[in-house]
C-alpha cells in the first residue's frame, strides 16, 4: 500500500475522517500541520496541478467566508502570494504519495490514484468528505 504525506490543520476531524479511511484501506499517513509548514510558492503549485485557481483556496477561510477575499478575482501567481501568508486560505488536504501530489479529499480520485478498500469506499461513497463535521459552538472550528 502506499505511504502518504498528509498536510491538514491539525484538530479538524473531518480531516481525521479522512485519514482514518486511508488506514482502513491499509495505507501508512503521516499526518503534518499544513499551518505550521513553511510552503513555497513552488511547493503548493506543485500540489494544485491544473486546478482552476478557485479551487485552490479553502472556501471554508473565514475571509473567503466573509467575502473579505473572493478567489475568482485572483490570478494564480497573486493567490499563490497570498496562501503563502495565509495558509488557512490554503484547500486542504494536500496529499503525496511518491512523485504524485494532490489537491483535496475527493473520493473517488483518492481511490483512483492510491486505492480505498472495496468496503472503505463503499461504505464512505454517500458521505460529504469534505464538509466541516465540527459543531458550530466547538471552540476549534474547521476555517
Amino acid at each position: 500500500m502506499a505511504q502518504i504525506v498528509f498536510y491538514t490543520k491539525l484538530g479538524c476531524t473531518t480531516a481525521a475522517r479522512q485519514v482514518e479511511l486511508l488506514k482502513q484501506s491499509g495505507h501508512d499517513v503521516e499526518v503534518c500541520d499544513l499551518l505550521a509548514h513553511p510552503w513555497t510558492a513552488e511547493e503548493l503549485l506543485s500540489y494544485f496541478g491544473d486546478l482552476p485557481v478557485e479551487a485552490c483556496f479553502n472556501e471554508k477561510s473565514p475571509r473567503v467566508r466573509s467575502g473579505e477575499i473572493d478567489p475568482a478575482a485572483f490570478e494564480r501567481e497573486a493567490a499563490i502570494g497570498l496562501m503563502l501568508t495565509d495558509h488557512l486560505l490554503i484547500h486542504r488536504p494536500l496529499m503525496k504519495s511518491g512523485a504524485t501530489r494532490r489537491c483535496g479529499f475527493d473520493l473517488a480520485a483518492v481511490h483512483a490514484w492510491v486505492g480505498l478498500g472495496t468496503e472503505v469506499y463503499r461504505q464512505c461513497a454517500a458521505e460529504d468528505l469534505n464538509a466541516c463535521s465540527q459543531p458550530a459552538t466547538s471552540p476549534q472550528q474547521c476555517p
